[in-house]
């Protein structure tokens, strides 16, 4: 059975950094386009960033570019998001997903685009 799960969230404080890691187990995952996505309270779930099937090539949402980066070892077959420098407005549930697209060079950035979800794990960041 395939799973994707998400680890790494907790309480931090303005300014700080964290490292989420997905472990995908059970599937088909190893060369699937894979992104990260939150959903704050009351908000919609939106796209954080993605790493292509060969991890040539990355996208990232405005509101993280240049304090996120996401990173892939196909070794351990896990996925990563650096968090730093973090904010309130980061403060969100964030979920590991597996992309239709899977070779190189092209990365889905709306959820349409991911057919496989984890279960999330919650950032807070406080002020």
């Amino acid at each position: 059975q395939a799973h994707l799960v998400e680890s790494g969230g907790g309480l931090v404080e303005v300014g700080d950094s964290l490292r989420l890691s997905c472990a995908a187990s059970g599937g088909t995952f190893s060369r699937d386009g894979m992104g990260w996505f939150r959903q704050a309270p009351g908000k919609e779930r939106e796209f954080v960033a993605g790493i292509s099937g060969d991890g040539d090539a990355t996208e990232y949402a405005e509101s993280v570019e240049g304090r996120f980066t996401i990173s892939r070892d196909f070794g351990k077959n896990t996925v990563d998001l650096q968090l730093n420098n973090l904010k309130p407005e980061d403060t969100a549930v964030y979920y590991c997903a597996a992309s239709r697209i899977s070779g190189s060079l092209v990365v889905a950035t709306a959820a349409p685009g991911y057919y496989f979800w984890g279960q999330g794990t919650l950032v807070t960041v406080s002020s």
